[in-house]
């Protein structure tokens, strides 16, 4: 191949393999990922909680955590920001003894009609950036986990919310989504755009664990301007969308 990205190879196995350097934990089946580093302050400072790990890359420290939820254990982490630290971050959280999980971030929207703090359920994520392909053959877009989208619309729809399902786009430039690009991803259908489902998508189906996301509505470039929508608070949304991951994770 011409493209260095498209040279998949399909071997179990890597030089530096996650289980060969980390060693299993005592730690819980069911883990979430929060992009949300004020809701996993606030959970630590506010629930009975202990540290179970801490993974260290060159930009400090990433610890992981052990809380009771519902009467069961259940693990979070925060997994930095973009598609290689966070597919890492997930590789080593595996390698502890993970099984399942579910992430909750934010997004920016495609579609003018979602509103800030809204939940969207991710049910396939168009693979722009570069992770996947390491993990994946080459390909347009990666399907969400059935059992996963189905834990979660049971727990929204429990809990009166009301939510979208849809493709996000996953990118590793925010500095690029052109007019164009944006227009494109609209037309194939996508109502979100983020920077890490496709590749964290990509790492559990190659890992054989379980993974789903929701995201919540952020700012909005569905328009010819970009509206940051800074005005609107988030706060709650973003504490409610982590305990609604935490609930749906422990469904799977």
């Amino acid at each position: 191949m011409s493209i260095p990205i498209l040279e998949h190879d399909p071997a179990p196995t890597a030089l530096i393999e996650p289980t060969r350097a980390i060693q299993p934990r005592d730690v819980p089946e069911h883990c979430v990922i929060c992009f949300f580093r004020e809701v996993i302050d606030k959970v630590v400072a506010d629930h009975r909680t202990r540290l179970v790990a801490t993974q260290r890359w060159e930009d400090g420290d990433h610890p992981v955590y052990e809380t009771t939820h519902l009467d069961r254990r259940l693990a979070f982490f925060h997994p930095g920001v973009g598609a290689p630290l966070a597919a890492g971050l997930l590789e080593e959280v595996i390698a502890l003894g993970c099984r399942k999980f579910i992430a909750c971030g934010g997004c920016g929207v495609l579609e003018h009609g979602i509103a800030v703090g809204a939940p969207i359920i991710v049910t396939s994520a168009v693979r722009d950036e570069g992770v996947s392909y390491h993990y994946l053959p080459p390909g347009r877009e990666v399907i969400a986990d059935e059992t996963a989208i189905i834990a979660l619309a049971n727990t929204l729809d429990r809990r009166g919310t009301p939510y979208r399902r849809g493709k996000t786009w996953t990118t590793d430039a925010p500095y690029r989504e052109t007019a164009a690009k944006i227009a494109r991803r609209k037309d194939e259908g996508c109502i979100a755009v983020e920077m890490e489902c496709a590749a964290l998508t990509a790492v559990a189906r190659f890992r054989n664990v379980a993974f789903g996301q929701l995201l919540y509505g952020g700012d909005d470039l569905s328009g010819a301007d970009h509206d940051a929508r800074a005005g609107q608070s988030r706060e709650q949304a973003r504490e409610r969308l982590f305990w609604l991951c935490a609930d749906a994770c422990l469904a799977l």
